[in-house]
Protein backbone atom coordinates (compact mmCIF):
# COMPACT_ATOMS: atom_id res chain seq x y z
CA UNK A 1 0.00 0.00 0.00
CA UNK A 2 1.14 3.39 -0.51
CA UNK A 3 2.09 5.62 2.03
CA UNK A 4 2.53 9.23 2.42
CA UNK A 5 5.78 10.80 2.72
CA UNK A 6 7.05 13.61 4.39
CA UNK A 7 10.25 15.34 4.16
CA UNK A 8 9.89 16.46 7.91
CA UNK A 9 9.17 13.88 11.12
CA UNK A 10 8.12 16.90 12.41
CA UNK A 11 5.64 17.39 9.61
CA UNK A 12 2.42 15.64 10.69
CA UNK A 13 2.50 16.53 14.32
CA UNK A 14 2.20 20.36 12.54
CA UNK A 15 -0.90 19.36 10.55
CA UNK A 16 -2.36 17.72 13.95
CA UNK A 17 -1.53 20.65 15.99
CA UNK A 18 -4.64 22.61 15.28
CA UNK A 19 -7.32 19.79 15.51
CA UNK A 20 -5.27 18.53 18.86
CA UNK A 21 -4.82 22.65 19.91
CA UNK A 22 -9.02 23.09 19.96
CA UNK A 23 -9.69 19.65 21.81
CA UNK A 24 -6.98 20.20 24.40
CA UNK A 25 -8.50 24.40 24.84
CA UNK A 26 -12.30 23.59 24.28
CA UNK A 27 -12.96 20.33 26.40
CA UNK A 28 -10.01 18.64 27.94
CA UNK A 29 -8.45 21.48 29.72
CA UNK A 30 -12.42 22.75 30.45
CA UNK A 31 -13.42 18.91 31.78
CA UNK A 32 -10.34 18.67 34.07
CA UNK A 33 -11.37 22.20 35.60
CA UNK A 34 -14.35 20.56 36.36
CA UNK A 35 -12.99 17.72 37.58
CA UNK A 36 -11.66 19.86 40.11
CA UNK A 37 -13.90 22.31 40.95
CA UNK A 38 -16.12 19.36 41.97
CA UNK A 39 -14.15 18.89 44.90
CA UNK A 40 -14.08 22.47 46.25
CA UNK A 41 -16.45 24.57 47.55
CA UNK A 42 -15.83 27.93 45.04
CA UNK A 43 -16.71 31.33 45.72
CA UNK A 44 -18.93 32.55 43.07
CA UNK A 45 -16.17 35.99 42.68
CA UNK A 46 -13.45 33.27 42.06
CA UNK A 47 -11.56 34.76 45.44
CA UNK A 48 -11.06 31.75 47.42
CA UNK A 49 -11.94 27.95 47.37
CA UNK A 50 -12.59 25.55 50.14
CA UNK A 51 -11.43 21.79 50.01
CA UNK A 52 -14.57 19.64 50.91
CA UNK A 53 -14.12 16.15 49.13
CA UNK A 54 -16.98 14.19 48.24
CA UNK A 55 -19.71 16.57 50.01
CA UNK A 56 -20.46 18.08 46.24
CA UNK A 57 -21.27 14.60 44.99
CA UNK A 58 -23.36 13.48 48.23
CA UNK A 59 -25.14 16.60 48.51
CA UNK A 60 -26.05 16.52 44.75
CA UNK A 61 -27.67 12.79 44.53
CA UNK A 62 -29.14 13.47 48.19
CA UNK A 63 -31.49 16.39 46.76
CA UNK A 64 -34.91 15.41 45.80
CA UNK A 65 -34.89 17.86 42.89
CA UNK A 66 -31.66 16.22 41.22
CA UNK A 67 -33.21 13.17 41.44
CA UNK A 68 -36.49 14.51 40.12
CA UNK A 69 -34.09 16.12 36.95
CA UNK A 70 -32.72 12.65 36.42
CA UNK A 71 -35.79 10.95 36.14
CA UNK A 72 -37.47 13.62 33.59
CA UNK A 73 -33.67 13.31 31.37
CA UNK A 74 -33.81 9.51 30.88
CA UNK A 75 -37.92 10.17 30.16
CA UNK A 76 -36.87 13.06 27.33
CA UNK A 77 -33.67 11.32 25.76
CA UNK A 78 -35.67 7.87 25.40
CA UNK A 79 -39.33 9.49 23.79
CA UNK A 80 -36.85 12.35 21.64
CA UNK A 81 -34.70 9.85 20.65
CA UNK A 82 -37.31 6.90 19.64
CA UNK A 83 -39.84 9.31 18.07
CA UNK A 84 -37.45 11.20 15.93
CA UNK A 85 -35.74 8.10 14.85
CA UNK A 86 -39.64 6.40 14.03
CA UNK A 87 -41.05 9.21 12.46
CA UNK A 88 -37.89 9.72 10.57
CA UNK A 89 -37.87 6.31 8.91
CA UNK A 90 -41.31 6.24 8.09
CA UNK A 91 -40.28 9.17 6.22
CA UNK A 92 -38.07 8.02 4.26
CA UNK A 93 -39.26 5.26 3.29
CA UNK A 94 -42.11 7.19 2.07
CA UNK A 95 -39.93 9.22 0.37
CA UNK A 96 -38.11 6.58 -1.20
CA UNK A 97 -41.06 5.39 -3.00
CA UNK A 98 -42.24 8.32 -3.94
CA UNK A 99 -42.17 8.76 -7.99
CA UNK A 100 -43.23 12.13 -8.78
CA UNK A 101 -42.33 15.83 -7.08
CA UNK A 102 -39.95 13.05 -4.67
CA UNK A 103 -37.06 16.49 -4.84
CA UNK A 104 -39.90 18.85 -3.80
CA UNK A 105 -40.88 16.30 -1.17
CA UNK A 106 -37.46 15.48 0.40
CA UNK A 107 -36.45 19.48 0.48
CA UNK A 108 -39.09 20.29 2.39
CA UNK A 109 -38.28 17.66 5.15
CA UNK A 110 -34.84 18.91 4.65
CA UNK A 111 -35.54 22.47 5.43
CA UNK A 112 -35.73 22.36 9.52
CA UNK A 113 -32.07 20.93 9.47
CA UNK A 114 -31.09 24.33 8.91
CA UNK A 115 -33.04 25.84 11.96
CA UNK A 116 -30.81 26.45 14.92
CA UNK A 117 -32.11 24.89 18.12
CA UNK A 118 -33.11 28.47 20.25
CA UNK A 119 -34.61 29.06 16.33
CA UNK A 120 -36.88 26.13 16.77
CA UNK A 121 -37.86 26.69 20.68
CA UNK A 122 -38.73 30.03 19.53
CA UNK A 123 -40.98 28.71 16.57
CA UNK A 124 -42.21 26.09 19.47
CA UNK A 125 -43.29 29.20 21.78
CA UNK A 126 -45.09 30.55 18.84
CA UNK A 127 -47.08 27.54 18.42
CA UNK A 128 -47.43 26.29 21.66
CA UNK A 129 -48.73 29.66 22.80
CA UNK A 130 -51.57 30.00 25.44
CA UNK A 131 -53.62 32.78 23.75
CA UNK A 132 -52.61 32.57 20.33
CA UNK A 133 -50.42 29.23 19.70
CA UNK A 134 -52.37 27.13 17.10
CA UNK A 135 -51.34 24.23 18.40
CA UNK A 136 -52.73 24.89 21.89
CA UNK A 137 -56.18 26.69 20.25
CA UNK A 138 -56.38 23.16 18.32
CA UNK A 139 -55.94 21.50 22.15
CA UNK A 140 -58.08 24.06 23.80
CA UNK A 141 -61.00 22.52 21.31
CA UNK A 142 -60.69 18.92 22.37
CA UNK A 143 -61.36 20.21 26.03
CA UNK A 144 -57.57 20.38 26.70
CA UNK A 145 -56.18 23.65 28.44
CA UNK A 146 -53.02 23.36 27.45
CA UNK A 147 -50.83 25.99 29.53
CA UNK A 148 -47.02 26.38 28.64
CA UNK A 149 -44.73 27.31 30.99
CA UNK A 150 -47.58 26.59 33.81
CA UNK A 151 -48.53 23.40 33.42
CA UNK A 152 -45.27 20.77 34.27
CA UNK A 153 -46.94 17.84 32.00
CA UNK A 154 -47.31 20.63 29.09
CA UNK A 155 -44.02 22.34 29.28
CA UNK A 156 -42.24 19.32 29.12
CA UNK A 157 -44.76 17.94 26.26
CA UNK A 158 -44.06 20.95 24.12
CA UNK A 159 -40.34 20.66 24.99
CA UNK A 160 -40.22 16.92 23.80
CA UNK A 161 -42.27 17.79 20.85
CA UNK A 162 -39.83 20.82 19.44
CA UNK A 163 -37.03 18.37 20.22
CA UNK A 164 -38.18 15.55 18.25
CA UNK A 165 -39.31 18.22 15.55
CA UNK A 166 -35.80 19.76 15.43
CA UNK A 167 -33.94 15.98 14.90
CA UNK A 168 -36.02 14.57 12.29
CA UNK A 169 -34.70 16.47 9.27
CA UNK A 170 -31.00 15.10 9.57
CA UNK A 171 -32.34 11.36 11.15
CA UNK A 172 -34.37 11.96 7.47
CA UNK A 173 -31.35 12.71 5.38
CA UNK A 174 -29.12 9.66 6.74
CA UNK A 175 -32.21 7.19 6.74
CA UNK A 176 -33.01 8.06 2.87
CA UNK A 177 -29.24 7.70 1.82
CA UNK A 178 -29.46 4.09 3.40
CA UNK A 179 -32.56 3.59 1.66
CA UNK A 180 -30.72 4.43 -1.71
CA UNK A 181 -27.53 2.96 -1.16
CA UNK A 182 -29.62 -0.67 -0.83
CA UNK A 183 -28.74 -2.49 -4.16
CA UNK A 184 -31.91 -2.62 -6.60
CA UNK A 185 -30.84 -6.31 -7.51
CA UNK A 186 -31.13 -7.13 -3.44
CA UNK A 187 -34.90 -5.62 -3.38
CA UNK A 188 -36.27 -7.10 -6.41
CA UNK A 189 -35.36 -10.44 -4.62
CA UNK A 190 -36.97 -9.93 -2.23
CA UNK A 191 -39.85 -8.82 -3.78
CA UNK A 192 -39.58 -12.51 -5.82
CA UNK A 193 -38.92 -14.06 -2.22
CA UNK A 194 -41.55 -12.33 -0.07
CA UNK A 195 -44.78 -11.26 -0.97
CA UNK A 196 -45.59 -8.67 1.89
CA UNK A 197 -43.76 -5.61 2.04
CA UNK A 198 -43.68 -5.52 5.79
CA UNK A 199 -41.91 -8.30 6.37
CA UNK A 200 -39.44 -7.58 3.43
CA UNK A 201 -38.42 -4.09 5.63
CA UNK A 202 -38.10 -5.92 8.58
CA UNK A 203 -36.67 -9.26 7.38
CA UNK A 204 -33.98 -7.49 4.29
CA UNK A 205 -34.47 -3.44 4.36
CA UNK A 206 -33.88 -2.87 7.92
CA UNK A 207 -31.01 -4.97 8.90
CA UNK A 208 -29.25 -3.77 6.00
CA UNK A 209 -30.08 -0.12 7.65
CA UNK A 210 -28.27 -0.96 10.93
CA UNK A 211 -25.26 0.62 10.45
CA UNK A 212 -26.88 3.67 9.54
CA UNK A 213 -28.99 3.27 12.69
CA UNK A 214 -26.64 2.87 15.16
CA UNK A 215 -24.77 5.79 14.21
CA UNK A 216 -28.21 7.88 14.40
CA UNK A 217 -28.89 6.40 17.76
CA UNK A 218 -25.54 7.73 19.22
CA UNK A 219 -26.13 11.27 17.56
CA UNK A 220 -29.63 11.45 18.79
CA UNK A 221 -28.98 10.33 22.35
CA UNK A 222 -25.63 12.70 22.43
CA UNK A 223 -28.62 15.31 20.75
CA UNK A 224 -31.12 14.91 23.31
CA UNK A 225 -28.74 15.30 26.01
CA UNK A 226 -26.79 18.32 25.21
CA UNK A 227 -27.72 19.83 22.03
CA UNK A 228 -31.67 20.62 23.39
CA UNK A 229 -30.13 22.98 25.59
CA UNK A 230 -31.07 26.13 23.05
CA UNK A 231 -34.81 24.50 22.87
CA UNK A 232 -35.21 23.76 26.51
CA UNK A 233 -33.74 27.74 27.32
CA UNK A 234 -35.76 29.60 25.11
CA UNK A 235 -39.32 27.53 26.25
CA UNK A 236 -38.79 28.21 29.84
CA UNK A 237 -38.03 31.77 28.93
CA UNK A 238 -35.21 31.88 31.73
CA UNK A 239 -37.75 30.79 34.25
CA UNK A 240 -37.81 27.58 34.67
CA UNK A 241 -39.82 27.49 38.27
CA UNK A 242 -41.40 24.29 38.79
CA UNK A 243 -40.91 23.21 35.19
CA UNK A 244 -39.20 20.12 33.91
CA UNK A 245 -35.26 20.39 33.43
CA UNK A 246 -32.36 18.42 31.69
CA UNK A 247 -29.17 17.64 33.49
CA UNK A 248 -27.10 19.60 31.08
CA UNK A 249 -29.77 22.59 31.81
CA UNK A 250 -29.70 21.98 35.52
CA UNK A 251 -25.63 22.69 35.42
CA UNK A 252 -26.40 26.01 33.96
CA UNK A 253 -28.78 26.89 36.52
CA UNK A 254 -26.94 25.90 39.50
CA UNK A 255 -23.70 27.35 38.73
CA UNK A 256 -24.68 30.64 36.33
CA UNK A 257 -27.72 31.65 38.59
CA UNK A 258 -26.94 29.78 41.79
CA UNK A 259 -23.40 30.66 41.89
CA UNK A 260 -22.56 26.98 43.62
CA UNK A 261 -19.91 26.48 41.07
CA UNK A 262 -18.91 23.26 43.40
CA UNK A 263 -22.10 21.70 42.99
CA UNK A 264 -22.28 22.29 39.09
CA UNK A 265 -19.01 21.08 38.32
CA UNK A 266 -19.83 17.68 40.43
CA UNK A 267 -23.15 17.26 38.27
CA UNK A 268 -21.07 17.96 35.10
CA UNK A 269 -18.51 15.13 36.11
CA UNK A 270 -21.20 13.00 37.11
CA UNK A 271 -22.64 13.77 33.56
CA UNK A 272 -19.29 13.08 32.00
CA UNK A 273 -19.10 9.96 33.65
CA UNK A 274 -23.01 8.33 32.88
CA UNK A 275 -22.33 9.42 28.82
CA UNK A 276 -19.12 7.61 29.09
CA UNK A 277 -20.86 4.47 30.19
CA UNK A 278 -23.30 4.65 27.84
CA UNK A 279 -21.15 5.19 24.97
CA UNK A 280 -19.30 2.23 26.24
CA UNK A 281 -22.52 0.11 26.59
CA UNK A 282 -23.51 0.99 22.91
CA UNK A 283 -20.25 -0.17 21.46
CA UNK A 284 -19.74 -3.36 23.54
CA UNK A 285 -23.50 -4.52 23.45
CA UNK A 286 -25.67 -2.98 20.63
CA UNK A 287 -22.81 -2.46 18.11
CA UNK A 288 -22.17 -6.57 18.15
CA UNK A 289 -25.53 -6.64 16.76
CA UNK A 290 -24.98 -4.76 13.75
CA UNK A 291 -23.38 -6.18 10.45
CA UNK A 292 -21.18 -3.27 7.98
CA UNK A 293 -21.37 -6.29 5.20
Amino acid sequence: MNKSQFRSPLYPYLLLLPQLSIIVIFFYWPAAEAIRSSFYLEDPFGFSSTFVGLDNFSDMVSRSDYVRTAEFTVIFSVLVTFFSLATALLLAVTADRVLKGASTYKTLLMWVYAIAPPVAGLIGIMLFDNLVGPIAEFFRSFGWDFKLGVNRFDTAFAMITISIWKQIPVNFIFFLSGLQGIPKSVQEAAAIDCASSTRRFWTITFPLLAPTGFFLLIINITYSLFDTFGVIDVVLKGEPGNNPVTLVYKVFLDGFRGNDLGGSSAQSVILMILVLILTIFQFRLIERRVHYS
